[in-house]
């Protein structure tokens, strides 16, 4: 093998290439001794020794000049110990999925080259405005996995390609991914199971894998909330032998369709701050992310906030330091990511101590610096289906005694745990999966629907699905056949809300007239109009949004949307507030109502002063000229 040695480029940590030189820069102290190990196809090993002279502060820094890279694979030796390079743009030795082999001692697992070039064919960011947005969260391989999927695009990033048009008729504009970076999936168990009978089904489909022998047991961690290689998109997700070109056109054709793709990474309290930053920046700059969802401990919020190369990046995080609140710009990027909407929302679905001025709150949450996310289900607890199928979580199946998973889901039944044959149970529970998403979607901060959410997925109670790599832990889509009533409601729920962009005004309400129109722009209403229940839990409230403070893309004001909740067991009655000359409410949507919840388009009422709230229910007018 040829090559010279010559001092590196401290200015880049990780491999990069120029011309014909290949640049190693990676940590490592004046005082250690360092090599890269080159290793080719057969497994030959080069060792090219590092000079104590190449190194500035901690990073040490070799350029290769004339390096054959393209059959070669790479790790680093300090001080006489071989280390992965985790700044690798590939991994080799990951390419399948689970694959018992890794378990084996001494398995090798090295860095890989990647300087292909990819056209991004003029791509853009679709920078797609907060009030605009419809979130939707995903997991690549369990997103895929179903039957239904076409065979090799199974668990992939081609997988999730092939269900963009399905994605953009159900309204989404941006995709949440669990994490897309390398990870290593297998998971060694403390103590092996001993009575391998007493798995469940589902346990034996892909809980833990077994040699059979006496040595441990592994579980399958299909999220990938571990540290791991940041920079390399994860090999097993590919369904060729180039993932980052994969990925990289999965995110190419989200732009073309005007959505966006947002990751989640994961850095535990360990995480160099610095390289974090780096990190967030080299998938903007070389995948063209759209935005990230932070989460782990001690993350430098304030400074990727704060970054010039971030800044036209959306951040979603717990939570942002106060002296970020008046740094308004031309594009806002922040959001609060939390589970406040999701409790104030559950607690009043499930008649479980809940409170209306705290979920009224919630709906209108709003800041001139920092968007919201608002949802009622997610991958840490139960689908949304299963939220109103089970009160006991069920998670025996992961092997931990059923003591894993989130206590207190504030979840209902409807009178019967789990599946029934019950007609009144099953439509209660559908009718309160309208309700869940009527207020996802009518609250003003951005919506978002787990995978599979969208038409009753169910992993039959277990509100830990990291570990179920089946069908337990697998969006199926065959539901989406079954439920298509529901489905479709979702659907027209969302392009509701887009229709109406007062919903999903960027702007706090004041709950008044600030701009001399006729009406506030947000007022409750009770028995009588303009007067809520002085009660701190009362049953029913009605919502008026005033459309005059919002205008449509066509530049025409906004209709009068009146919001009518009754979480009560009774039925209730709430006032109706007089529309001015020519107006009518008409009704758009009633959850209640199990064969056509969804009015489109909306039907004239007779006038009257009050309007009948069905026992748990929501109902949407819309105050419009009398066509």
């Amino acid at each position: 093998m040829e090559y010279t040695i010559i001092e590196g480029n401290y200015a880049k940590i990780g491999v990069s290439k120029m011309a014909d030189t290949v640049y190693f820069t990676f940590e490592g102290e004046k005082e250690q001794t360092c090599a890269i190990l080159l290793y080719t196809g057969n497994g030959q090993e080069t060792r090219i020794p590092v000079p104590d002279a190449y190194c500035i502060g901690a990073l040490r820094s070799v350029g290769i000049r004339g390096l054959k890279w393209k059959k070669l694979h790479y790790n680093y030796e300090i001080d006489g110990k071989v280390v992965f390079d985790q700044h690798a743009r590939k991994v080799i030795g990951r390419e399948k999925w689970a694959d018992e082999g890794r378990l084996k001692e001494h398995y090798p697992v090295y860095a890989g080259f990647d300087f292909t070039e990819f056209d991004w064919c003029g791509d853009r960011f679709p920078e797609i405005p907060r009030e605009q947005m419809v979130m939707y969260k995903l997991n690549v391989r369990s997103f895929t996995m179903d039957a239904g999927m076409t065979g090799k695009k199974k668990g992939t990033f081609a997988g999730v390609m092939e269900k963009i048009p399905y994605l953009k008729e159900l309204g989404v504009t941006s995709l949440e991914f669990m994490p897309v970076y390398e990870f290593e999936e297998l998971m060694p168990e403390e103590e092996k199971k001993q009575n391998l009978d007493s798995w469940s089904e589902n346990a034996k489909e892909g809980f833990l894998l077994d040699d059979g022998a006496a040595g441990p047991a592994y579980k399958v961690n299909c999220w990938g909330y571990v540290p791991g290689d940041y920079y390399a998109p994860k090999a097993s997700y590919a369904a060729g032998r180039e993932p980052s070109l994969e990925l990289k056109a999965l995110i190419r054709e989200l732009h073309k369709n005007q959505m966006e793709c947002v990751l989640e990474m994961y850095f535990d309290e360990h995480m160099n701050q610095n390289i974090a930053v780096e990190i967030l920046r080299y998938w903007v700059t070389e995948y063209h992310v759209d935005g990230f969802h932070l989460l782990g401990a001690a993350l430098p919020v304030d400074a990727m906030a704060q970054d010039l190369i971030l800044r036209r990046t959306k951040l979603f995080a717990e939570g942002f330091s106060r002296r970020l609140f008046r740094e308004e710009t031309s594009y806002p990027h922040l959001f609060v990511y939390n589970e406040d909407f999701l409790y104030a929302a559950r607690k009043l679905l499930s008649r479980n101590n809940g409170s209306m001025p705290e979920l009224l709150n919630q709906l209108k949450r709003q800041n001139p610096v920092f968007g919201f996310v608002n949802y009622v289900a997610g991958n840490n607890g139960y689908t949304l289906a299963d939220l109103f199928c089970y009160v006991q979580k069920h998670n025996e199946a992961n092997g931990e005694d059923n003591r894993d998973g989130i206590l207190w889901n504030f979840s209902c039944n409807g009178g019967a745990e789990g599946a029934t044959r019950k007609r009144s149970i099953m439509e209660y529970r559908r009718k309160q999966m309208r309700n869940a998403v009527v207020l996802v979607l009518a609250g003003q901060g951005v919506p978002i629907f787990l995978a599979g959410d969208e038409f009753g997925n169910s992993q039959q109670g277990n509100n830990n699905c990291y570990c179920q790599d089946n069908k337990t832990g697998w969006v199926n889509w065959s539901s989406l056949k079954r439920c298509q009533p529901y489905a479709r409601f979702v659907r027209q729920m969302i392009a509701f809300r887009r229709r109406h962009p007062i919903l999903s005004s960027s702007k706090p309400m004041q709950m008044c007239d600030y701009a001399s129109k006729g009406y506030p722009d947000l007022s409750y209403h009770g028995e009588n109009a303009w007067v809520v229940s002085q009660s701190l839990y009362p049953h029913a409230v009605g919502i008026l949004y005033y459309g005059a403070y919002a205008l449509r893309e066509d530049g025409t004001e906004d209709d009068f949307i009146y919001i009518g909740l009754n979480f009560h067991v009774e039925e209730q009655h709430l006032a109706l507030p007089k529309l001015p000359r020519k107006l009518r409410w008409h009704l758009a949507v009633n959850t209640a109502d199990k064969d056509e919840p969804f009015c489109e388009p909306p039907k004239l009422m007779d006038k009257m002063p009050q309007i009948k709230m069905p026992p748990q229910a929501v109902i949407i007018l819309v105050g419009k000229e009398k066509q």
